[in-house]
Formats: structure tokens, C-alpha cells, sequence
């Protein structure tokens, strides 16, 4: 019984540490596109050095997972969910990296006029923190329902990216003279996406978990 309790306080200990690397994850994606709406170059070089954080993290959280897979030897359904932790963390990791990227594209935009008002990337922005948020709740709440959710929010990101790219893709045939800026803000579109990608998968970890299945939540 000792023995269940360490290793009970161990995975608590292991899925707070990745609950505490989402909330920096999220608040990344968040400084970074503030830094794009506002053309805050100071800021968004903030950005690029709290990834340094995030990486340490995940290189913690992983020892730890490790540790506790070579000393405990966790079978079935225990063993299944370290292994998808340590899964998540790279996507987690990944998600930090689309947020750095964003960082980089308000650095190459400067200050010229802005031309953000031609796009929903906000809502592109909000409903990935929303699905990091769900995702990971999924998996530390065995929720299947969130996992769902979370694919459905995908498909959502997946068309505003769409009409983002034909938006940004038309007003420079018009306005060549844009297009370092127009360029940029077609590739944030690309890292919005791609960061729904990966939280996708965070949730098809969870679904996995809950279900001993693999699911497909982005065909």
C-alpha cells in the first residue's frame, strides 16, 4: 500500500508539472500574438527567451517520467498514461515553438501599418488556447467528451485558416508593396494551424488513455 501511495504521489507530482508547462504554453501564444497586434518588438523578444523555460520543463517532466517507468515498472492502463505524458510534453513543446515562430514574424513585420484587421486570427488564437486548455483536461480528467470537443474546434481553426489564407492571398495580388508584412501574417495563419495540429494530437493521447484505442480526432 506504501508502495501504490509513492507511486500515486509521484504521478500527481508528474501531471501538475505538465498542467503548470500548459498554463506557461498558453500564456507564450498569448504574449506573442498581443506582440503582433500591437507591434510590441520588445515583447515579442520576451517571447523567444520564455521558451527557455518551457524547454527546461519538458526536460524535467521527462526525467521524471522516466524515473518512473525504470523504478516503479508500471503496467497497463499506469503505464499507458506516462507514456502519453511524455508524448504530450513534445506537442506541448511544439505548440511553445509555433508561438516563438509568431514572436519572430511580429519582429520581421516591425512597425509598418498593420494590416491584421484583414484576418480572424484572433479567433484562431483564442480557440487554440481553448483547445490547449480542453485537451489537456481531457487527459488528466479521463474525458472523452473534451477529447471529442476538441476535434470538432480543430475543423473550426482548419476554415478560418482557409478564409485567412484566401483573404491575405488576395489583397496581395493587389498590394505587392505589402508583401513583406502579408507573407508574415500568412505564415502566423500556418503556426495557428499547425498549433491546433499538435493539440489535436494531445487529445487523441487522451482519448487513447481513457479508451486503450487509438483515436483519430483530425482526419
Amino acid at each position: 500500500m506504501v508502495v501504490r501511495e509513492s507511486f500515486d504521489s509521484s504521478l500527481q507530482e508528474l501531471q501538475e508539472k505538465m498542467m503548470e508547462m500548459g498554463e506557461l504554453t498558453g500564456t507564450l501564444i498569448e504574449k506573442s500574438f498581443i506582440a503582433l497586434q500591437n507591434q510590441d518588438i520588445k515583447l515579442a523578444l520576451r517571447v523567444i527567451e520564455d521558451d527557455d523555460e518551457i524547454d527546461d520543463m519538458q526536460n524535467e517532466i521527462d526525467q521524471l517520467a522516466i524515473w518512473l517507468i525504470v523504478k516503479e515498472q508500471p503496467v497497463a492502463r499506469d503505464l499507458r498514461k506516462i507514456i502519453g505524458a511524455i508524448k504530450i510534453l513534445t506537442d506541448v513543446e511544439r505548440v511553445a515553438d509555433f508561438g516563438v515562430n509568431i514572436a519572430k514574424s511580429t519582429i520581421q513585420i516591425g512597425n509598418a501599418h498593420s494590416l491584421i484587421h484583414l484576418t480572424d486570427l484572433e479567433s484562431m488564437k483564442n480557440r487554440c488556447i481553448s483547445m490547449l486548455e480542453k485537451s489537456l483536461q481531457a487527459f488528466f480528467e479521463e474525458n472523452i467528451g473534451l477529447a471529442k470537443e476538441v476535434g470538432d474546434m480543430d475543423d473550426q481553426i482548419d476554415d478560418l485558416s482557409d478564409a485567412n489564407y484566401k483573404k491575405l492571398s488576395a489583397y496581395l495580388s493587389e498590394h505587392p508593396e505589402e508583401t513583406n508584412q502579408l507573407v508574415q501574417l500568412i505564415l502566423v495563419n500556418r503556426h495557428l494551424e499547425r498549433t491546433a495540429d499538435h493539440i489535436t494530437n494531445i487529445a487523441e493521447s487522451a482519448a487513447y488513455l481513457i479508451k486503450g484505442k487509438k483515436y483519430d480526432l483530425n482526419p
